[in-house]
């Protein structure tokens, strides 16, 4: 199915069961990346994003530079802001970038709380993931242009705008580049294609990151090649031999396989040496 927002629940848990990413200590509560990310020296905040009656909890992590930084919005996994996604932000901000990570499920758990909240409830990564795909697509580009536009007007910010995404986050970061003209580039890590419909919409260059043993994705590529190609816009797709579904996340776990850690270690790589060239 190409849905950029459809995923691991329902019939679409078994897939993601198999591909063994239901397992709370891979997926969620990371004690290896909560522990990198203490020793991190960037500033780190959490702001509240109001809009249209929402009001988003966003990660901000700023790098220690004395310029000022081009903004990257990173879109989390379909479990949310995850300690692993906080991590990432921060390693993203020490190569010289403003970071926002926004939960995009706030407001959806107990006591108006967010990932946290709904994974500390009875229901707990499975209320993650079912809050996740119950977004609607309208809402989360609206949150995510109140998050961009927000990181746009910080004073330290250099005025260029990039997204990036991982796996649902994937998907919705290729659906936000037919959305959000301003960006300079959009970076999808695992994620299904929009309709080739709405690919006449893009204005950036799309970069994709798939892996060679996650044929549910990354069979959707030579497709969205051959679209992207047929409306003229930028799609330049990578595929690592070797590795799985969600290999940035599990390239750098403690049990990381070879060919996932290669995959994270280039596929990082590849994001920052596209960040430097944005326009």
């Amino acid at each position: 199915m190409r849905d950029g927002g459809v995923a691991c629940f329902g019939v679409w848990r078994v897939v993601c069961v198999a591909l063994g990413l239901t397992a709370a200590g891979s997926a969620w509560g990371q004690d290896w990346a909560k522990a990198k990310l203490e020793q991190s020296p960037r500033h780190r905040e959490y702001v509240t994003v109001k809009h249209d009656g929402r009001a988003i909890q966003t990660l901000v992590v700023y790098p220690e530079i004395s310029r000022k930084a081009p903004v990257v919005v990173l879109i989390h996994e379909i479990y949310g802001l995850s300690d692993w996604m906080k991590l990432e932000a921060d390693e993203l901000a020490a190569a010289g970038y403003i970071v926002l990570a926004p939960d995009l499920v706030s407001g959806l758990g107990p006591n108006g709380g967010g990932s946290d909240a709904l994974y500390a409830s009875p229901g707990g990564q499975d209320a993650v993931i079912k809050a996740v795909v119950g977004l609607d697509a309208s809402h989360v580009n609206a949150d995510l242009d109140a998050v961009a536009d927000y990181g746009k007007r910080l004073p330290a910010a250099s005025g260029k705008l990039a997204v990036g995404g991982f796996c649902w986050g994937g998907g919705k970061s290729f659906e936000y580049a037919t959305h959000r003209h301003d960006l300079g580039a959009a970076f999808v890590f695992y994620g299904t294609p929009p309709p080739a419909g709405e690919m006449a919409q893009i204005t950036a260059p799309v970069y994709g990151f798939y892996a060679g043993n996650d044929a549910r994705v990354t069979s959707t590529v030579p497709e969205a090649t051959a679209e992207m190609k047929e409306a003229g816009k930028a799609y330049e797709p990578v595929t690592y031999d070797g590795a799985g579904h969600g290999f940035m996340r599990a390239g750098q776990a403690p049990d990381a396989s070879p060919a996932n850690q290669k995959a994270w270690r280039e596929g990082f790589a590849r994001m920052l040496e596209e960040l430097k060239a944005m326009k």
